[in-house]
């Protein structure tokens, strides 16, 4: 199998994974939802018939057996319960895993099957999966003759459906397999020897179908392939007005499966009288009662048609709605406007300096033009956080089964977006704030009881846009954090003093640092010290900054705020001498004036008097060790990260600027203090500040 086809299988079966994990968990909630449990059976379905169709043969056989359970579930023979869930998740991860060509566990597998086999018994046993071409069966549940539907059903596969890896003759054998079933193959336009190629399909099939299984089973054989391929399918027999024995003319068969038009068939018919005509002639009716018939005909065929017409038109816009497109296309694209921006930003500078208002006019449309670009190309690469909102439940529901705990977990704004590359890097940190809150927040259903709450916890996942940004919240209902056992262990460890006086803010800051635990004893979960720290550090590397608000007994709030992308930012441009420096927008609180009385008034401690409270700052020019004269009006920023506000002291605030992230590259890679540069319009380099981590210098002198 060609790995171009391989690759998509994989991709296109890793989101129906992820669905089918979402629909479980949604069906767990609720298992008589026919709605959920026919998602289930699709996602499987499609796995087991895309798989087989790809080479993947393992795949397919060991998702038949899940199915076939599902099956019963969906034809009312089976109920689903805890257990079935439990077996249903872990053969989902049991495909990710044969998905991933890692090696996999037989004796798991035989056991998985055992299970889903002790589930179904007494009913259905789990049929062997398809090994090629299936022979022609009928349905394996018993049904009434009222049950079965007999289908006429067209399939007429897109001329280059072998190059998409398809074999239609497998999905005919799965026809067969739903019921009494004839085909006939279509050779009307096979062309002439030569003109053959031998990659394309000519032939399509007629199909007469007659089976209990419903319209959704046949829906589900064409399913991978409904999108290039003409599918009819029709009910001629077993439902409406079908039950005469006299079935349809032979003209109007012909009619009806397009294989002939209704004008052709009046242009035979015209060499003989009309039966219309011979009526009225016998007597039988008048004029005026054919008339009526044959309007009747004609408005009922007009409706069918347009109602057919408006079908196939939104099958076609859906078809075409979206397409698939490589991460590394994207980023390339973003990479692409970037440069474009920063030349643009050059054209206008120049532009500006030769005064030439032809010149002038050009360059504001072409910056008109690239900021319309650069907010599109950087739209595209927007997914709902709900993506990963959805990873976390399996997290929650595994996890509190673990700790013998009840938790639910709630959602709100799944559908608010942020950059791509922004939520893969959110989704360690998440987990470990989700792990934390279950872990050390939500206290056991005894305990809660109690306390007087429900037995059950719940965890709550919220997002919102905030400016250029995005907030998260994550909140528990559980005990809070114990500020008294936070600040004895961190003495204990000596991270402060025994006479330090800290806020609350920083003593809850203090779960952040490396090695800090006020775990008792060392799980599978906690205990270790690591895991806050490295939240913190992820969240300092997506330039967000992350909060707790505690409320004793009732529970904690983390909140996290990130930026909306990585690529392009909003920044405040400041200069020091003849180096220009960028502080990123959404951290900057409001800019002040520092005088030669102001700094003498400080007498050495680098602290500003801002409306009654005392800011730390730091000089950078001392800092960076940048030689000249200093003026005698400096400009200090202030900066607000984790509800600590700390100044930068610069020379000059330039103002707002489009920045495009450049990377330092390897040899820079143990420079602290700047996380990046880009290049202004002149030509020159600015230094992107890490302002965490400068903030963490400050933070640390302050202890000492």
């Amino acid at each position: 199998m060609d790995n171009q086809y391989a690759d998509t299988f994989k991709e296109e079966a890793s989101e129906l994974l992820a669905e089918l994990e979402n629909s479980l968990l949604e069906l767990e909630d609720s298992p008589d939802d026919t709605e959920l449990i026919g998602r289930v059976f699709r996602a499987l379905h499609t796995i087991k018939g895309s798989g087989a169709m790809f080479g993947f043969d393992d795949i397919a056989a060991f998702t038949h057996q899940v199915e076939t359970a599902f099956d019963q579930v969906r034809n009312g023979k089976l109920s689903v319960s805890r257990k079935m869930i439990d077996l249903t998740l872990a053969a989902r991860d049991q495909i990710k895993t044969m998905l991933g060509g890692a090696a996999v566990d037989a004796a798991g597998t035989a056991q998985l099957i055992a299970g889903f086999k002790e589930l179904m018994n007494g009913n259905q046993e789990a049929a062997p999966a398809p090994q090629g071409s299936m022979p022609p069966s009928t349905p394996s549940v018993a049904a009434s003759e009222d049950d079965f539907i007999t289908y006429r059903i067209r399939f007429k596969p897109d001329r280059n459906v072998f190059a998409n890896g398809t074999n239609p003759v497998a999905l005919l054998n799965e026809l067969r397999q739903l019921g009494n079933c004839r085909i006939v193959a279509q050779m009307c336009d096979v062309p002439v020897l030569g003109d053959i190629d031998p990659e394309c399909c000519y032939i399509f099939w007629d199909v007469i179908l007659t089976t209990a299984s419903g319209l959704d089973a046949i829906k589900d054989v064409f399913i991978f392939v409904e999108d290039y391929c003409e599918i009819r399918i029709d009910p001629i027999d077993g439902v409406g007005n079908f039950d005469d024995e006299a079935y349809k003319k032979l003209g109007q068969i012909l009619v009806e499966r397009g294989d002939i038009d209704v004008h052709d068939i009046e242009t035979v018919l015209s060499t003989q009288k009309r039966l219309g005509e011979m009526l009225v002639e016998k007597g039988m009716v008048g004029p005026s009662q054919i008339q009526s018939a044959l309007l009747e005909q004609q408005h009922v065929k007009e409706v069918r048609q347009e109602r057919k017409q408006k079908e196939e038109k939104a099958q076609a816009q859906e078809a075409g709605a979206s397409i698939r497109v490589p991460a590394e296309k994207l980023d390339v694209l973003v990479n692409l406007v970037g440069e474009l921006v920063t030349i643009q930003a050059r054209m206008t500078q120049t532009a500006a300096g030769r005064e030439d208002a032809e010149l002038i006019s050009i360059a504001e449309e072409v910056e008109r033009l690239t900021a319309e670009l650069r907010d599109n190309a950087l739209n595209i690469r927007m997914l709902p956080i709900g993506i990963t909102f959805n990873k976390f439940k399996r997290l929650v529901r595994d996890l509190s089964g673990e700790l013998g705990k009840e938790i639910e977990m709630a959602t709100e704004g799944a559908e608010t977006e942020l950059d791509k590359t922004v939520i893969e890097r959110l989704n360690d940190p998440m987990v470990h704030l989700i792990r934390n809150c279950i872990d050390h927040g939500i206290e056991r259903p005894e305990v809660r009881e109690t306390a007087g709450k429900p037995r059950q916890g719940t965890v709550r996942l919220a997002a919102v846009h905030s400016g250029d940004s995005v907030l998260l919240t994550i909140e528990d209902d559980g005990a809070g954090l114990d500020k008294e056992a936070i600040l004895a262990k961190a003495v204990e460890k000596g991270m402060v003093a025994p006479s330090a006086e800290l806020s609350e803010q920083e003593i809850y800051n203090l779960i952040f640092a490396a090695g800090f635990s006020t775990a008792a004893k060392i799980t599978s979960v906690s205990g270790r010290g690591v895991g806050m720290d490295v939240v913190k550090r992820a969240i300092d590397d997506l330039r967000g900054s992350i909060s707790i608000n505690c409320r004793p007994g009732q529970g904690t709030v983390i909140s996290v705020k990130i930026p909306l992308t990585m690529a392009i930012i909003e920044t405040l441009l400041v200069e020091i001498g003849d180096d220009h420096f960028l502080i990123p927008l959404s951290l900057v609180d409001e800019c002040i004036e520092l005088t030669r009385a102001d700094v003498a008034a400080s007498h050495g401690r680098n602290m500003a008097t801002v409306r009654g409270h005392l800011v730390p700052y730091i000089p950078l020019r001392r800092k960076f060790s940048i030689a000249g004269t200093i003026p005698d009006i400096e400009q200090v920023v202030i900066t607000e990260l984790n509800g600590t506000r700390v100044g930068f002291v610069v020379d000059n605030v330039i103002g707002e600027h489009q920045t495009v992230i450049k990377s330092l590259g390897p040899a820079f890679k143990h420079v602290e203090d700047v996380s990046g540069a880009t290049i202004l319009g002149d030509g020159s380099v600015a230094l992107i500040l890490d302002i965490p981590q400068l903030v963490r210098s400050v933070e640390e002198n302050c202890r000492q």
